[in-house]
């Protein structure tokens, strides 16, 4: 007699009896005979993954107790990882059975896309392009099985030894994992943070062009899965990515394997010391910068939520003192309109994270003024009332002071349209990951500013893990619509990454994730998380210097926030 367990769907909301030992695949198929699943979940293509009781599963996975199962479409950002982590190994495949002396390094984001650092022992050209694409489709529409294995770690590390994928021995070596999983792709071996698709037939959209010295992988969008991302032209961010490239260098590693071996050999203060060296540098180049230019009266930072604005701001007002300029920062915050005034989102809620939130009016007439040499009564924002208030406080431009304006929209025109171009020197700061798991699996920067925004919450907002988390894709929202679309626009792009947070990080945000119950809609991001931080040697913040920019996240700092 056939065995059974049960399931509950969440997508139909229906439970129902199915096979012991069957795929999520086989689950999906049986659920959605009708096909009524696949219309009423915008899922034209299928699901690509699924949540099993809240953890986020490849559709190969195969259910022996009772679950609780959510399928995920290309909308989803587990989703849209799977899908474009899939797209690596069909890219990899095809690098190994063109190039098989060659290798690739799945290596940054950017332009919506992928940059792809190809090896090949000379300079990628057009036809290289082609000849990979060509490749990938056939080996797509060969619709090739994606085998999972799982092995003792010492037999996967014997493996990728022979195969001589170094990075991922590293990696494994010092991860301490009992057992690993990898995939098997028409006999191409690969490792992968994740779950992947089960076929490449799957793969319905993508695109390969040259860009740079290398390649751009490019995605769906996960706004619209029908559609490749927008390909937008990202020069400045590009170039520091690849200044943090060279800063690995001169630290001598560039994935997480090599990093945790160096932590090992005792080598940790030396890495926190070059790091912080390295970030102090450059936030004295641009200081230098904005001094070297005649006519500079404001400084503009802006960037993303826990990109370190805040600190940025104060640690290049220092740099600034010591070219003889004396900062005086002003606070946007002060120039929200009365709270009846305040534009709404989609759902009818004040949105205060646009610009129209803003007086920009008198925010402009007062900057003018006081470039003019005038003097003005900055505005005082209240809160608990919703009222601009007269503050009192009167404010007139000294010879050798400058206005430091930090926020998120300090790079829109629109803040500072009525001053002239040459009067301003605008400054995006972000952090951008650049150590690599290994050479095909990056870190999404993302997940950096997310793991600096719970700890940050929970030590000084008084804000659960789990209510960040539920949060996040608001705030990512309103960083493509307001914050995103002008980084291009900086004069100084700065990354206030370090090779080291992570290690950091994870000694802070593992006590917040496990706090997120399993019942939890939150708890497969944060399961994800703690999965991934595992991957790091942790590293104890004590070591950090107090003017660090982690600090602001962390606690200790010497600056008053």
């Amino acid at each position: 007699m056939k065995q059974e367990i049960q399931i509950r769907c969440k997508n139909n909301k229906k439970t129902q009896k199915i096979a012991i030992g069957s795929s999520l695949s086989d689950v999906f198929r049986e659920l959605n005979a009708d096909g009524s699943l696949t219309d009423q979940q915008n899922m034209p293509c299928g699901p690509v993954t699924a949540k099993v009781n809240n953890k986020v599963e490849g559709m190969g996975f195969r259910l022996y107790h009772p679950k609780d199962i959510e399928f995920l479409g290309m909308d989803s950002p587990a989703g849209s990882r799977a899908y474009t982590r899939t797209l690596f190994f069909v890219l990899c495949k095809a690098v190994r059975d063109l190039y098989p002396d060659g290798a690739v390094v799945i290596d940054i984001p950017v332009s919506n896309g992928y940059y792809c650092n190809l090896k090949i022992g000379r300079p990628v050209v057009q036809q290289d392009v082609d000849n990979l694409r060509q490749r990938m489709q056939q080996i797509i529409d060969a619709a090739m099985p994606i085998r999972r294995h799982e092995a003792p770690t010492d037999e996967a590390i014997k493996l990728f030894s022979a195969l001589g994928t170094h990075s991922k021995v590293k990696l494994l070596e010092t991860l301490g994992s009992l057992y690993t999983t990898y995939y098997d792709l028409d006999g191409f071996v690969d490792y992968f943070y994740g779950a992947l698709l089960t076929n490449t037939s799957q793969l319905y959209l993508y695109g390969l062009e040259k860009y740079y010295d290398g390649l751009l992988l490019r995605i769906p969008s996960v706004k619209d899965p029908h559609t490749l991302g927008e390909m937008t032209r990202q020069d400045k961010m590009f170039e520091i990515f690849k200044e943090h490239h060279r800063w690995q260098n001169i630290l001598g590693f560039g994935t997480v394997g090599e990093f945790n071996a160096a932590v090992q050999a005792g080598h940790v203060n030396d890495i926190i010391n070059v790091s912080e060296a390295l970030q102090e540098k450059r936030i004295g180049q641009i200081a230098d910068e904005i001094a070297a230019r005649q006519g500079v009266k404001m400084v503009l930072i802006a960037g993303p939520s826990s990109s370190g604005k805040t600190t940025t701001c104060k640690r290049l007002s220092i740099q600034l003192l010591t070219n003889g300029i004396k900062p005086v920062q002003i606070s946007l915050d002060d120039y929200f309109v009365d709270r009846e005034f305040t534009p709404k989102d989609e759902k009818g809620e004040f949105d205060y994270e646009s610009i129209y939130s803003l007086n920009l009016e008198l925010l402009n007439n007062q900057l003018a003024a006081l470039f003019r040499g005038e003097e003005v009564e900055l505005p005082h924002y209240n809160f608990h009332t919703g009222r601009s208030e007269r503050s009192g406080k009167r404010l007139k431009l000294e010879k050798h002071q400058v206005l430091v304006v930090e926020g998120i929209h300090a790079l829109n025109p629109l803040l500072t349209a009525q001053i002239p171009d040459d009067q301003k020197y605008r400054v995006y700061a972000s952090a951008l990951t650049t150590i690599l798991l290994d050479t095909h699996n990056y870190i999404p920067t993302t997940d950096n500013r997310l793991l600096r925004r719970i700890i940050r919450d929970v030590k000084y907002r008084g804000c659960s893990a789990a209510e960040t988390i539920r949060r996040w894709p608001s705030v990512r929202a309103g960083e493509s619509k307001w914050i995103f679309p002008f980084q291009e626009n900086a004069d100084a792009m700065f990354n206030t990454a370090m090779i080291y947070e992570l290690a950091v990080i994870r000694t802070q945000a593992e006590p917040a994730l496990e706090q997120v119950h399993e019942n939890c809609p939150e708890y497969a991001e944060a399961y994800r998380l703690r999965k991934f931080l595992k991957y790091f040697e942790p590293v104890s913040f004590t070591n950090l210097p107090p003017t660090s920019l982690l600090r602001e996240f962390l606690g200790g700092s010497s600056f008053e926030y």
